[in-house]
């Protein structure tokens, strides 16, 4: 069955006001998406911020209800810039639609995340099979990347690694099939320790992963992967630095370049710390932990 999609241009004020009136038309789904290139990377705590320049996206089953929409928008002439665009797309798996262009990426010389029907000639390489599900983290993103390269770069030979934010698990994975004996993998969201947890049996690690929410923390990780933001890194440095015996690794990203130096002062007590890697604007800060 093909579904009607309108997209209206409007500013950050207005969303709202379209938003409300395109559920109240019917739309099973509302998107609200930047329509210019300004980027949000980190909102203040209850801040839910919107670009300048945005675009309300609405999903409707009734392919033919051009007229409701329209007779649900009107008074809001003003608050839309241009004229509603209106198109019929085919029905399809939207929350998995986003994979169709994901092909193989390496990272260091060897270190591969692939989906898992992908092809990879590498004989030597160490692929990981990997399926995000509705958790964030493939690898395509610059931090994700960073981290990434720093485990194919090192001798993870048994170590034993808190993934904090774990996500997809995709850290928490490479980690140990790049030879690290044990993976305690951590989030807030659900979601997040169902796909890890898809992830490690999809790769032949389930038996050394172990999931948890973020209030259950080891205090012996050898190696502490944190790629969050930079907030939440700030606050949480006493407890990560918990985690770990003295000469314990920490990797921290989700870090903006410009944010970097808060975040190695928060640990700078218990680490020594510096700027590994940078890309994109963003960067990795990895440590050493202190004698205590």
């Amino acid at each position: 069955m093909p579904w009607l999609q309108v997209k209206l241009a409007t500013s950050a004020d207005s969303a709202p006001a379209i938003e409300e009136a395109l559920t109240e038309a019917g739309a099973v789904s509302v998107t609200l998406e930047g329509a210019d290139d300004s980027r949000i990377f980190e909102p203040a705590p209850g801040e839910v911020p919107l670009w300048d320049a945005t675009r309300v996206v609405g999903l409707f089953e009734d392919d033919h209800a051009h007229e409701s929409i329209l007779a649900a928008l009107a008074g809001l002439d003003d608050e839309i810039g241009a004229e509603p665009e209106f198109e019929q797309v085919p029905d399809r798996e939207w929350t998995r639609a986003w994979m169709d262009d994901w092909a193989p990426l390496r990272f260091g010389d060897h270190l591969w995340v692939a989906p898992e029907d992908a092809t990879v000639d590498d004989p030597d390489g160490t692929v990981l099979r990997l399926d995000p599900g509705l958790a964030f983290g493939t690898g395509t993103h610059a931090t994700t990347a960073l981290c990434l390269e720093w485990l194919a770069a090192h001798d993870l030979t048994g170590l034993r690694v808190l993934d904090y934010g774990c996500g997809s698990g995709i850290l928490a994975v490479a980690a140990l099939r790049l030879g690290a004996a044990h993976a305690h993998a951590v989030d807030i969201d659900p979601q997040a320790l169902e796909a890890t947890m898809a992830n490690a049996e999809k790769n032949g690690v389930a038996a050394r992963v172990e999931t948890a929410d973020e209030e259950t923390l080891i205090d012996d990780a050898d190696l502490v992967l944190a790629n969050v933001l930079a907030g939440p890194l700030i606050e949480v440095s006493d407890r990560l630095a918990a985690c770990q015996p003295a000469g314990g690794r920490l990797v921290l990203a989700g870090i903006l370049s410009d944010q970097a130096e808060s975040v190695m002062a928060a640990y700078r007590e218990a680490y020594t710390v510096d700027i590994a890697a940078e890309r994109e604007g963003w960067s990795l800060v990895t440590g050493h932990r202190r004698e205590t």
